[in-house]
């Protein structure tokens, strides 16, 4: 399949022109014919320099896939057909990767695929938990509700995300300004000073005298401590990628973290709790629900206890009884979980623990943003202030033997 661009007359006269997807000039010619258009011109398109070079390609924002969603179940639930809905999508979408995505799919549901199937073969945009939800749609006959369901979660799932990021983003980006800012004086600051007081004489107060050895030890070494620094973040993420035991001991330390290890734990509940209700309130059987669930943990510690909730749980045993053996949920979660299966209502048991816990990630993120803000303030003020006084101080000395 290629997009041909084409121009035509209509019956009264007038020139229009778009594109059309198709397997060759012929077949586009047909569609204008059978549209009452005369062909003026037709030519495939060329390529985009994307298509050569995949990492320029756009990203598909979560946002994007939202708007998506809502407006595809805005389309099924008015009674247009589904190839329809993904033609007009697909011709509104700015985004020109989602836009090509689109198209594949529509194409794939044209030749006889199932849309659940054509979504399967685009995993980046299209995970697990949204082909195994549009998949119970099309079963059951309710694809409207489900994408519906699923633009709900996708909006909740992405705003717990951005709290997150907000709590990491912060610190870390006080703390790289802080250290820049060091360096930075170090490096360019001090040496200026330093000649200042060699044209002086004299012997050099001793914080004066250790600030410039340090800038003496930091203009040998800058390029050696950089290099190490980047070797070692990328080492870390080459290494959590290839050794399932590293990816497992680091996620159990950050378990374990004094501040940041709760956070985690919390935004680990919420997930949880509201992907797994999503997708029993869609149908999807509970074994096939956990196995997604751990597939998206995001940790490994959380994976592997899922799992053996998923084995506990396909042997005869309840939900909460593995849950509570785990060791990584907290007892509330485990308690509401098990008087949900009791009263079988435990889609709604699990959008409760999922809202409390998003608000309790709320609470945490606002915690940790009040403790950290004063801390790195008062690590920046510091550092640059020892500098400055370090310097001022032989300054103060010459003064004093002036006076």
């Amino acid at each position: 399949m290629a997009i041909f661009q084409w121009k035509a007359r209509t019956r009264q006269g007038s020139l229009k022109k778009g594109e059309i997807e198709a397997m060759n000039e012929a077949a586009v010619m047909a569609q204008l014919r059978a549209q009452m258009l005369l062909p003026l011109t037709i030519k495939e398109k060329s390529k985009d320099v994307s298509e050569y070079l995949p990492f320029l390609k756009e990203g598909i924002k979560t946002r994007e896939l939202v708007i998506f969603t809502r407006q595809f179940a805005t389309m099924i639930d008015a009674g247009l057909p589904l190839v329809q809905c993904l033609d007009i999508l697909g011709e509104q979408q700015p985004n020109k990767t989602f836009k090509g995505i689109i198209r594949d799919v529509k194409s794939d549901v044209e030749q006889g695929s199932t849309f659940a199937d054509a979504l399967r073969k685009h995993p980046k945009p299209f995970d697990d938990l949204f082909v195994n939800l549009v998949q119970a749609g099309e079963i059951g006959g309710i694809l409207d509700t489900i994408l519906n369901r699923l633009a709900v979660y996708l909006e909740k799932a992405d705003a717990l995300a951005k709290k997150v990021k907000g709590a990491m983003v912060y610190p870390s980006t006080v703390m790289v300004v802080a250290i820049g800012v060091v360096v930075l004086m170090l490096t360019k600051v001090i040496p200026t000073f330093e000649k200042m007081f060699e044209d002086f004489g004299g012997e050099l107060p001793g914080p004066t005298a250790f600030v410039v050895g340090l800038s003496h030890w930091m203009q040998e070494w800058i390029g050696l401590i950089l290099a190490v620094i980047v070797a070692a973040f990328v080492g870390f993420g080459m290494a959590r990628r290839r050794s399932p035991r590293f990816r497992r001991s680091t996620d159990a330390l950050a378990l374990k973290l004094p501040v940041f290890g709760g956070l985690l734990q919390k935004v680990a509940v919420a997930r949880f709790t509201r992907t797994l209700g999503t997708m029993i309130a869609s149908g999807v059987p509970i074994l096939d629900g956990l196995d997604i669930v751990a597939r998206t943990a995001g940790n490994m510690v959380i994976e592997e206890a899922l799992r053996d909730v998923r084995a506990a749980i396909s042997e005869g045993k309840t939900i909460a009884e593995p849950l509570s053996e785990s060791e990584v949920f907290p007892g509330m979660v485990t308690q509401m979980i098990a008087v949900g299966e009791e009263t079988g209502a435990m889609e709604a048991m699990l959008s409760k623990i999922a809202d409390f816990y998003d608000e309790e990630v709320d609470a945490a993120v606002d915690a940790l943003t009040a403790m950290l803000e004063p801390l790195m303030m008062v690590f920046l003020g510091g550092a640059v202030g020892g500098l400055l006084i370090a310097m001022y101080l032989p300054i103060f000395k010459i003064a004093d033997t002036i006076g």
